[in-house]
């Protein structure tokens, strides 16, 4: 499918798509940083094709979602962004009784993007849906959850380990990162 760009010279600015990475860099440069931002870039893909179907794997979730602190402020669909809502260790939680999550503490386009709808973010209940219905085998009875400091050394050295670990312990073939 192609996409139609319009006649009108101002909407075709408008429809131009968000550099993100050259937005970063610059942003970084503007706080004082001697170097521009720089991606992680992995030679070896810490990834492996499943030893079996779908419908026969323990499957696991992982967010940046954060559980809902009411002493933080605001923190529901349109709220601004909310450092107070952050975590910054990993952690897991049951699935039941369904955790209330919010995403205040990330940076997302709030203009057009209202978190709502929690399956956007957390597709807890449409995975719930895919147990039921034999695409996947079975929904772990823990999520985990792994902060968004933007610290790569923490992510790779202390965060990712940490849920690695954890999925280990809960015997998981396959896990769905939903990252906000």
């Amino acid at each position: 499918m192609s996409h139609q760009h319009s006649e009108n010279p101002i909407e075709a600015v408008l429809d131009l798509p968000i550099r993100y990475i050259d937005r970063s860099r610059a942003y970084y440069l503007t706080l004082g940083y001697d170097n521009p931002y720089r991606w992680a870039h992995n030679r070896d893909v810490p990834f492996a094709p499943l030893s079996r179907p779908l419908t026969h794997c323990r499957v696991g979730l992982i967010t940046t979602a954060a559980p809902f602190k009411p002493e933080a402020g605001d923190q529901g669909p349109w709220a601004p962004y909310n450092a107070s809502a952050k975590f910054t260790g990993v952690y897991c939680m049951p699935i039941e009784p369904a955790p209330d999550l919010r995403i205040s503490h990330v940076g997302y386009d709030r203009k057009h993007t209202s978190a709502e709808d929690i399956n956007t973010y957390f597709p807890l209940q449409r995975l719930k849906e895919a147990a039921a219905a034999g695409r996947i085998g079975q929904l772990n009875s823990r999520f985990y959850a792994v902060p968004s400091l933007r610290s790569q050394r923490l992510t790779t050295e202390r965060d990712a380990p940490a849920i690695l670990e954890m999925c280990r312990e809960d015997r998981i073939d396959a896990a769905i990162l939903v990252a906000t």
